[in-house]
Order: C-alpha cells, then sequence, then structure tokens
C-alpha cells in the first residue's frame, strides 16, 4: 500500500493512542482490549476509514508498542504510525508533525479518541462538513442533559450549575492543520495541560463551532463500558 504522502485528499485523521489507560484493568492498553473480533482501536480505525475523502490514518503509539502492528492491519486507507508522547498533547503534535511534511498547511485533520469506536460515519461527515465552513474548526459534542451539582469544600452541594449552554466535548474534532499544529505546539511550551484540541485552539482566541453528535459516540474508560460498546455496535450492525 502507498505511503500517505502519495495521496491526495485534505482530510487527515489523527488517533492518540499512547496511553496506558490507568483505570482499565487488563493485560495492555485499552485501546488494545478486544470488542468482539477486533480491538477497540480497530473499530476505530475503520470508522474513520469509512467517512468520504478521509486520505489515510495517523496514529500515536508507544514506542516499541507491541500490540500496533496487528491492529493496523486490514483497511481500505493508508494507516501509519508515529511515537507517542508522555500526554495527549505532545502525542498528537508529533502526528501533525510528520503530517506537515507532506499535507498542505488548510488541510483538515479530524483528532479522534482511540476508545470511541462507535462514532457514526455520518456524525464525522457533518463536523467535516462543518469545519469546511468555519474558520475556526468543529467538533462533535452533546448538550448535557442531567443536572449538575457544584461540589463546595466538604462535599456538600454548593450550588447547581445552569446547564443551558454547557455542551460535552466528543470527537472527532477537527481544525486546519497548521493552525492546531501551532496552537498544540504553544501548549507544550507553556506547559499548559490542555485536555483536547478545542482547549488548545480556545488558548489562541478561536472559537470552535460545535456539532451536535450521536449519545452513542461513547468513550470507553472502565471495563463495564464493554458491554455497553458491544451493544451499541451490534444494534448497528442489525440495522
Amino acid at each position: 500500500m502507498a505511503d500517505l504522502a502519495m495521496q491526495t485528499s485534505d482530510v487527515w485523521a489523527v488517533v492518540p493512542a499512547a496511553g496506558i489507560g490507568r483505570r482499565f484493568s487488563g493485560d495492555r492498553p485499552k485501546q488494545y482490549v478486544m470488542l468482539g473480533a477486533r480491538p477497540i482501536i480497530a473499530h476505530v480505525m475503520a470508522r474513520l476509514a469509512a467517512a468520504p475523502g478521509v486520505a489515510g490514518i495517523v496514529a500515536a503509539v508507544a514506542p516499541a508498542d507491541p500490540w500496533w502492528d496487528a491492529a493496523a492491519k486490514g483497511f481500505d486507507v493508508v494507516v501509519e504510525s508515529v511515537d507517542g508522547g508522555a500526554e495527549r498533547r505532545e502525542s498528537v503534535l508529533n502526528a501533525l508533525d510528520h503530517l506537515s511534511t507532506f499535507a498542505a498547511d488548510d488541510d483538515l485533520v479530524m483528532v479522534h479518541d482511540a476508545v470511541r469506536p462507535c462514532v457514526e460515519v455520518t456524525d464525522i461527515e457533518r463536523v467535516v462538513a462543518a469545519a469546511r465552513c468555519a474558520p475556526d474548526g468543529a467538533i462533535l459534542a452533546a448538550p448535557v442533559s442531567d443536572t449538575l451539582k457544584r461540589a463546595g469544600p466538604e462535599g456538600a452541594i454548593a450550588d447547581t450549575v445552569d446547564r443551558s449552554r454547557l455542551w460535552r466535548a466528543l470527537t472527532p474534532q477537527v481544525f486546519p492543520l497548521s493552525r492546531l499544529r501551532a496552537a498544540l505546539r504553544d501548549a507544550v511550551r507553556s506547559g499548559c495541560a490542555v485536555t483536547d484540541e478545542a482547549q488548545a485552539m480556545e488558548r489562541t482566541g478561536a472559537r470552535p463551532r460545535l456539532v451536535e453528535g450521536s449519545p452513542g459516540n461513547i468513550k470507553i474508560t472502565h471495563p463495564e463500558d464493554l458491554a455497553l460498546a458491544r451493544a451499541l455496535l451490534d444494534g448497528r450492525e442489525r440495522r
């Protein structure tokens, strides 16, 4: 298969996958835990590869990762890897540095969590389309539906938070390559512990667009989340 540098699409996928999943028990990082017949990350990459116009995928994995090669086989788009960093921001930046050696500055990059295997391809299409029209990019997100309480210093309720304008950030998050790369480089240089790519962009004054995504786009964090992910994927296959 050709390498990424030979592709011509202007949409690239990045998957930060160097974490070890401290909250997830097991003999391997959670992105490699089996979900049915495939590891979680393989489901993720299959969803990204199925989205129209995606040229290829760059995953940032741990150096000498023993599970990556098996998980990266069998896709219709080019899949490559780079060494990840200690934190998500370093991993994504390493992937962007690789892409910048051949992709255009204004190409779009969509960053997706390695443990969100149930994202809908239609949602990927919608957030990419929104990012094409929004100069500051776009992210999938979900309006907060629960009543939110702010805790006081001793664990009692301090007050109830107005949820009317609150959203939960999901992925993919889609931005122009050069702008996201510059934002993450500045965050790393400043030692700012941004928790997603949108926060890095916000630090530069950008205001990414919110695109409502499916509530089934869950992040597998705990072992019990696997059963829900299996049910969601099984339901999709029966449609």
